[in-house]
C-alpha cells in the first residue's frame, strides 16, 4: 500500500513540475506604425476600391510553444479610416453607412485558435463594427519572430485575411451594385511587452 502511495505521489509531483515548466502566453503590443488593415470591394463592376485602417492598438497573448493557447484583442477608431479621397471618407461617415458621430471604434477579440500548419492558423473571433458583433474567422500566418534588428527587442509579425458581408453589420446600402462582400487583408507587427 505504501509503495503504491509513494508511486502515485511521484507521478503527481512529476506532472506538477511538467505543467509548471510549460511556457505561458507572453504579451505582445501592436506596433501601430507597422500594422494595417486593408479592405476592398467591387465598385459597380468597374474597379476594386481599396481603403485602410492604421495606427490602431491592441495586444496579442502569444504562446510560441502552443499557438492555440494564444489570443488577440484589437481596437481601432473608425475615424482612422484612410480612403485616399475625402469625398469617400465623408460618404462612409454619412447616414448612408456609419452615420458617425465621433468616437466609434471597431474591435476584434479572438474566441479560439485552430493551428493548421507550422506557421498557419485559423483565428476565430468576434468582430464588432457599427455596434453589431458577428463571428468571423481569420486565415492567419506567422511571418517571423525574433529580435528586432533596430529595436533590440523580441518582435513578431503576422498576416491574416478574411471575407465579410457588410450587410451583416448594417452597412449594406447600394448592394449588390457595390459588392456586399468585403475582402480584408491584415498585416501587423508586435513587440514583446516589458
Amino acid at each position: 500500500m505504501m509503495k503504491h502511495f509513494a508511486y502515485a505521489a511521484a507521478i503527481a509531483a512529476a506532472t506538477t513540475l511538467a505543467t509548471s515548466a510549460v511556457a505561458a502566453p507572453e504579451k505582445y503590443m501592436l506596433d501601430a506604425s507597422h500594422s494595417q488593415v486593408l479592405f476592398s470591394y467591387n465598385h459597380l463592376g468597374y474597379s476594386t476600391t481599396w481603403n485602410m485602417f492604421s495606427g490602431f492598438e491592441g495586444e496579442i497573448m502569444f504562446d510560441q510553444e502552443d499557438p492555440s493557447a494564444s489570443s488577440v484583442n484589437v481596437s481601432m477608431p473608425l475615424d482612422s479610416l484612410f480612403t485616399g479621397w475625402e469625398g469617400r471618407f465623408n460618404h462612409f461617415m454619412s447616414p448612408d453607412f456609419f452615420d458617425a458621430k465621433g468616437g466609434e471604434t471597431i474591435t476584434f477579440a479572438s474566441t479560439g485558435i485552430e493551428v493548421t500548419g507550422d506557421d498557419t492558423a485559423k483565428i476565430m473571433g468576434d468582430l464588432t463594427v457599427n455596434g453589431m458583433t458577428k463571428s468571423v474567422t481569420l486565415d492567419a500566418k506567422l511571418n517571423q519572430t525574433g529580435d528586432h534588428p533596430m529595436k533590440g527587442k523580441a518582435w513578431a509579425g503576422f498576416d491574416a485575411s478574411t471575407t465579410i458581408l457588410r450587410s451583416d453589420f448594417g452597412l449594406g446600402n447600394f448592394a449588390p451594385a457595390v459588392s456586399d462582400e468585403i475582402e480584408i487583408m491584415i498585416s501587423i507587427e508586435a513587440e514583446k511587452a516589458e
